[in-house]
């Protein structure tokens, strides 16, 4: 066995909330304290001198679509188009140096353009790309701007973004351009950059609507050190199907974006009452029957269920099929497959007691709220503004029991978990946000759990846990208490409680120098 001993640093552990130096031998924590102790203890190991930087477990985004966010780090991201022209702009740039089959593009908000309130049209499309499949997908991935090409390779027509079913079929016909290469080189991108960041594993949310099976096969035997869960967004009906179908895909798990229903930018999450701005209630891809048998094939099977559910007719949806097993198999049957719901927005007192009661984990991305949330975002403008406050009540959850996983959905918003800590800690909405240290817990720990690990010590850095941790370079550390309680901190390693970098709004996100995964490191600056 060979021990490697870091010293110098400051070391983010639970165990030991002073600790400078930390112990690893073949991939496993063995010992957590200060330097003068880890020296005596381990006279034998090789010596890294940490130079005073943080280290920290390695964070777990518990909501990422690969592919689709490595095609917007390689291909055409708009992202940050102010306007309908600069989005038109963006693509006629892109398509002058590029001959791909399908330009596959992510990340247009309408919501924001000061000349337009509405998405582009398949006639501007066909203008600004004269001849080619265009694929453009609204920030939420719910719609999408499609071009005459790839409308009729698709056989959808019309002119305006398509959404819901005809969305699928679009994304379909575009996937099926996509090359090999330009597969394998957007997963390489997007897991690089998970790395980069300090991530040392990702969910991935896919399904027949979103990436495919053939997306799926080639990116869990990609060779790469950020660890891949995969999450097959497929309903079953049956226990032998449900076994079936993980043995087909080779996911862990029957969930992830199972679409229960859409998303409201999009205006397809589904209600129980209409949009402010819109006469109807959203889409519903699932009701309680199928929810409850998909819950009821899986809980037999042994095998993890989830949903997409965003809007309040979908939670109580979602809800009501879960509480219909548990009366069935009994809730320890329920709780022991650890299910799970993306997103869950939209959610109630009474719902979140429930979720907590039947060990339903919640995946979270705040990144949602710092991005539409606030009097005068999008949801705002979508919901009307009650409505809107009650959106993401981070702190109701887990004051119920609920147990949050905070993830990005990347690339609907960026893969960059700090900024995810930030905005659960700085909720737009008072009283809703939770403290930096618990951000981080959902982040790391609670990412660990909603994945099927729950032996206590994935996602911690203490004796016995996994060496999956980041090597960051950040200012002071401070402890402090959620935003909307009273403030207090200290860096004064006394306090018995491990410090964490700022998460002001001001504050510098950390800089990862190095990422570590079970003892091999994955990232170097």
């Amino acid at each position: 066995m060979s021990t490697q001993l870091l010293v110098g640093g400051r070391i983010y552990s639970p165990s030991a909330p002073d600790a400078t130096s930390m112990a690893v031998t073949d991939g496993t924590v063995v010992w957590v304290g200060e330097d003068r102790p880890g020296r005596a203890l381990h006279p034998d190991a090789e010596i890294v001198d940490l130079d005073g930087t943080f280290v920290a477990p390695g964070f777990v985004d518990t909501h990422v679509h690969t592919t689709a966010l490595g095609l917007t780090l390689t291909g055409l991201d708009v992202a940050g188009a102010r306007s309908l022209r600069e989005c038109l702009d963006l693509l006629r740039a892109h398509a002058a140096e590029h001959d791909d089959a399908v330009i596959w593009g992510q990340g247009w908000d309408e919501t924001g353009w000061p000349d337009a309130d509405r998405g582009p049209t398949t006639a501007e499309l066909d203008a600004a790309a004269p001849g080619r499949a265009v694929y453009l997908s609204r920030i939420d991935a719910h719609s999408a701007a499609c071009s005459t090409p790839l409308r009729s390779a698709a056989r959808v027509p019309g002119e305006t973004p398509v959404t819901a079913d005809e969305h699928h079929r679009v994304r379909a016909a575009a996937r099926d351009l996509l090359t090999a290469g330009q597969r394998a080189a957007a997963r390489a991108a997007a897991l690089d950059r998970a790395a980069s960041y300090g991530i040392v594993a990702v969910h991935e949310c896919a399904g027949p609507d979103i990436a495919g099976r053939a997306d799926l096969a080639e990116l869990l035997a990609t060779d790469h050190g950020v660890q891949v869960r995969a999450y097959w967004g497929q309903a079953v009906t049956s226990p032998d199907e449900a076994r079936a179908m993980i043995a087909e895909t080779g996911a862990h798990a029957l969930g992830g974006d199972l679409f229960v229903d859409g998303a409201i930018g999009s205006r397809t999450a589904w209600l129980s009452q209409p949009y402010a701005d819109r006469p109807h209630t959203g889409t519903a891809h699932l009701d309680v029957d199928a929810i409850a048998a998909h819950v009821r094939s899986c809980t037999e099977a042994g095998i993890q269920a989830g949903f997409h559910v965003i809007g309040d007719a979908a939670v109580a949806a979602a809800v009501a099929g879960i509480e219909r097993v548990v009366a069935e198999l009994g809730g320890p049957a329920v709780a022991s497959c650890g299910h799970r719901l993306e997103h869950v927005e939209m959610i109630n007192a009474e719902q979140s007691a429930k979720l907590a009661a039947w060990g339903v984990v919640a995946s979270v991305q705040p990144g949602f709220d710092a991005q539409w949330g606030g009097p005068d975002g999008m949801y705002a403008r979508a919901l009307g503004a009650d409505r809107a406050a009650a959106m993401n009540p981070y702190a109701a959850m887990a004051a119920a029991g609920v147990s949050l996983a905070i993830g990005s959905d990347a690339p609907v918003t960026p893969l960059n978990p700090w900024d995810s800590l930030r905005a659960a800690a700085h909720h737009r909405t008072e009283g809703a946000g939770i403290s930096p240290r618990a951000a981080y817990a959902a982040a790391t720990r609670g990412a660990w759990r909603a994945g099927g690990v729950r032996d206590g010590l994935a996602g911690t850095l203490v004796p016995g846990a996994p060496a999956s941790y980041a090597v960051w370079e950040a200012g002071d550390l401070v402890v402090t208490a959620a935003k909307d309680t009273v403030q207090r901190w200290s860096t004064d390693p006394r306090s018995r409680v491990p410090a964490m970098p700022r998460l002001d709004d001001d504050a510098p996100n950390p800089v990862c120098l190095r990422t570590v995964h079970r003892g091999v490191t994955i990232h170097e600056r």
